[in-house]
């Protein structure tokens, strides 16, 4: 019978859950919210992350979250590589870029998951630290410290960056290419330069986001499957380009996840971000904080 105390605990769970899936959903907010770049290779790099952050506590007992933010610069360089390749070959050459952009990532996501498995293998990885395997006990409920490390770091995360977009002046150009890109050109700016800048960033986040996705629970190539369809969900239910709609809509379906989990069993937990996602689209199609 599903208790109070069941869906307390489940609510819980799916907040701290929740938080998560902003960190893995935020740099996509960016990427496709803002720069409407198609970027479903998204979860490859992240998981790709997660394998680096693994390398790094495997072989020099790194801390897990030490090793994402030192991967972060060389996402950095990573993300501002792929960007440019995807403009000079797609975006430059017209309106058709959107369609042939999405195979160009998701040709890149198969060759990443390919490489990864060279190199890796396809045995789940896993990494070590201090605060992985542990919990806390708040009366009866139990949460692993696990998660609450991922709550923490991902509300940071999410925090960070939102008040970057906000507050720098980088970041109000980021937000002002998404809004009207002629409007900046006229200004002297240069679009494609602050395009690729902003992919950069939305590719550095994912260090700290892989680092996560491999604190929460062990990592295989082909997780970036499971992830495509909750991250793209979390974005464009939020509403394209919100950072703190990612949060609130990455909590929803944490909560949802979790309860669904909980009274029905683990088959029916990964249809409701597609759920949540055309009911959203139903009544705000907007999403719950976009613009109308």
């Amino acid at each position: 019978m599903f208790s109070m105390d069941l869906l307390l605990d489940a609510v819980v769970t799916g907040v701290l859950l929740g938080c998560f899936y902003a960190a893995v959903s935020i740099g996509l907010s960016v990427s496709f919210g803002l720069l409407d770049v198609p970027h479903v290779a998204h979860p490859a790099f992240l998981v790709m992350a997660s394998y680096a952050v693994y390398f790094l506590n495997e072989s020099y007992d790194i801390d897990p979250l030490v090793a994402g933010v030192l991967i972060t610069p060389l996402l950095f360089v990573f993300g501002l590589a792929a960007y440019r390749i995807y403009y000079e070959t797609f975006e430059r050459r017209g309106s058709d870029a959107a369609v042939r952009g999405i195979a160009f990532f998701f040709g890149v996501a198969f060759i990443i998951e390919v490489l990864i498995i060279l190199h890796f293998g396809v045995d789940q990885r896993s990494v070590t630290a201090s605060y992985i395997g542990k919990s806390w006990r708040f009366g009866d409920m139990r949460i692993p410290l696990r998660l609450m490390v991922a709550f923490a770091v991902a509300t940071g995360l999410t925090v960070l960056l939102a008040a970057y977009l906000s507050r720098t002046f980088m970041g109000r150009a980021i937000r002002a290419v998404a809004q009207d890109e002629e409007a900046v050109r006229l200004m002297g700016a240069n679009p494609v330069r602050i395009k690729q800048w902003a992919f950069g960033i939305a590719t550095a986040v994912l260090g700290v986001a892989g680092a996560l996705l491999i604190i929460v629970a062990p990592v295989d190539p082909t997780l970036d499957r499971a992830y495509i369809g909750r991250t793209f969900c979390v974005v464009v239910m939020a509403g394209l380009g919100s950072m703190t709609g990612t949060l609130i809509a990455a909590i929803i379906l944490g909560v949802a996840e979790t309860i669904v989990l909980t009274m029905f069993g683990a088959s029916w937990a990964p249809a409701i971000s597609f759920a949540l996602l055309l009911g959203v689209l139903a009544v705000r199609p907007q999403g719950l904080l976009g613009r109308r």
